[in-house]
């Protein structure tokens, strides 16, 4: 297993900047942030594609992950990143998810990673039954699958906190009816916690379907605010330990957007507490 640091925290550094600073702590690899200011996949030019890869060389780095979950550059007033999601009673603006998350995917491919992150299919409306978020989910991620499997990329869902699929295990209901190769499960740690999920057997219960991992501290409140590893109360020698019985062998990473104001800080710390769980031949 290697550590790899999201760039969601690092919104006020240019990409290259935070690639460097990556690198520079002791990460192996950077999950890229699909949106403003890194790489918004609609207005992204050939030219800072490029110099995406460059920087990516420069650094010695490996993609962990495409994270095409947030959508900051849409700037929904209720939320800026769950909205707009997969399931918006508006087809118009739900089209701007799915047309986010194909152009995440083609780029996906073209930059060389293995797969993106997106949303379990964002928060039902108001009156909206749960059985139609469901249906709803399941129609637009077909689809987005199939475009994935022929790019030969993976499209992982990653369950959160009052969104459609909060738990792991709703996560197989979706998936078992999509059935497809191309989906997979982003498993984020913190999540897991903040809906008392038991972390080491869900690890191995959804060790087929998991194909990347996020961490993250939760405090013992179980509120969705992410910590740095070792500021909460998640046992990480646990969970690394359960990871490893899997056999397991991808990327660990660390997600920490709420420490724009010091993100060499916040991933110096992370690094600290990880790195000696992970141990050669993990």
């Amino acid at each position: 297993m290697r550590l790899a640091f999201s760039t969601n925290a690092y919104l006020r550094f240019p990409f290259d900047e935070a690639a460097a600073r990556i690198k520079a702590i002791g990460y192996e690899g950077l999950e890229l942030l699909a949106d403003v200011p890194h790489a918004w996949p609609a207005g992204l030019l050939e030219g800072a594609k490029r110099s995406i890869v460059a920087a990516m060389h420069q650094e010695g780095l490996a993609f962990s992950n495409i994270n095409a979950f947030m959508m900051n550059a849409v700037a929904d007033a209720r939320q800026p990143y769950w909205y707009p999601s997969f399931i918006e009673p508006d087809p118009h603006y739900r089209q701007v998810r799915l047309d986010h998350t194909r152009r995440a995917l083609s780029l996906c491919a073209e930059l060389g990673a293995p797969h993106i992150t997106t949303e379990p299919g964002g928060p039902l409306a108001p009156g909206q039954p749960r059985s139609e978020g469901i249906d709803l989910f399941v129609e637009v991620l077909k689809p987005l699958a199939e475009h994935a499997h022929k790019l030969g990329v993976l499209l992982l869902i990653e369950p959160e906190p009052g969104l459609l699929l909060e738990t792991t295990d709703q996560y197989l209901e979706v998936a078992e009816r999509v059935n497809s190769p191309a989906l997979g499960l982003n498993f984020d740690v913190g999540h897991a916690y903040c809906v008392a999920e038991d972390i080491t057997a869900q690890v191995a219960k959804l060790a087929a379907h998991t194909r990347h991992y996020h961490f993250e501290d939760i405090a013992a409140s179980r509120v969705h605010h992410h910590l740095t590893p070792g500021e909460g109360v998640i046992d990480f020698a646990a969970v690394v330990d359960a990871i490893a019985r899997t056999g397991y062998g991808g990327w660990l990473t660390v997600e920490l957007y709420p420490y724009q104001d010091d993100p060499d800080g916040a991933a110096r710390r992370a690094f600290e507490v990880l790195s000696p769980l992970i141990r050669p031949g993990r």
